[in-house]
């Protein structure tokens, strides 16, 4: 039987998908009378000390799905020594600082702080991370929920990674900031209709959020900086008509602040860059 190179290919795929299956755990906390469900990978057995990193996928969706697009930041899990944890949202959703989000997990007043507290918690005991490398990456709707974290429960995350969500306008803010210093990362497109880039109305009846630029001087301020960020052109590397700006406020002493804005980019991550490595790069310059 001739087996030709896209044979080999498939072959190839499918057992680094078992691999990667087999090192996927699957457990649950209870929180207030509900089961909430979380999965990550088990980097190496010698994981003592590991950064942890939540993941935290859109509305609608959840942990598993999630991970399918964070192949590459798997790979590097047993060199960089992190458990990468998927938890799932409350009926697929977050309660999250849009006070006028109609999701269940908002009207229900779903405690998620506990929720992340326990998770931390059950991997400081089973898994012995460093407690002081603690770190969240959100897309869309887990953007807003890594945002609530960064507001409300600071001294448990070095640093969060926020893509397609800006902060959500004061009458329809539902946290109360500590304004700790924290390190944010930043990902937006201009041409979002779902979280505007310029500040409106988000998708779903959320209620109004404010501008990308507002969100990135928000957090800069609680940062302790003032004045204009340093800028530069990161390599436009697919001819797809985005390219990417990054702004970036970084001093001795300072937590970084970084908006990655993406000339011409829609709800979704652009091409030039994989944000979930990216975001791990932020991560580790922390």
């Amino acid at each position: 039987m001739k087996i030709n190179s896209k044979t080999i290919i498939s072959i190839v795929l499918f057992f680094i998908l078992i691999e990667l299956d087999a090192q996927v755990i699957n457990d649950s906390l209870l929180i207030d009378g509900h089961y909430r469900t979380f999965h990550f990978n088990l980097p190496s057995k010698n994981s003592v000390n590991a950064s942890l990193i939540f993941v935290l996928h859109g509305s609608g969706g959840n942990g598993l799905k999630s991970m399918k697009g964070t192949a590459k930041l798997l790979e590097v899990a047993n060199k960089e020594n992190l458990i990468i944890l998927f938890p799932d949202g409350y009926l697929k959703n977050w309660n999250e600082c849009r006070k006028n989000a109609p999701a269940a997990a908002n009207v229900e007043n779903i405690d998620e702080n506990t929720f992340f507290n326990k998770m931390i918690d059950y991997c400081s005991t089973k898994y012995l991370i460093n407690r002081q490398k603690v770190f969240a990456i959100g897309t869309s709707g887990g953007g807003h929920m890594v945002y609530k974290l960064a507001m409300t429960m600071p001294e448990k995350f070095k640093a969060i990674s926020a893509i397609v969500a800006n902060l959500p306008e004061a009458n329809n803010m539902d946290c109360i900031d500590k304004k700790m210093p924290i390190a944010v990362m930043i990902i937006n497109g201009t041409n979002d209709a779902t979280n505007p880039y310029n500040g409106g109305i988000s998708a779903k009846k959320k209620g109004l959020v404010v501008s990308t630029d507002d969100t990135f001087h928000y957090w800069a301020t609680v940062n302790g900086y003032k004045g204009t960020p340093s800028m530069e052109e990161l390599p436009d590397l697919e001819a797809d008509g985005k390219t990417i700006e990054k702004y970036t406020f970084k001093q001795n002493g300072k937590p970084e602040v970084v908006l990655l804005k993406v000339i011409n980019g829609e709800h979704n991550n652009p091409k030039d860059i994989d944000v979930f490595l990216e975001s791990w790069y932020f991560f580790k310059r922390q």
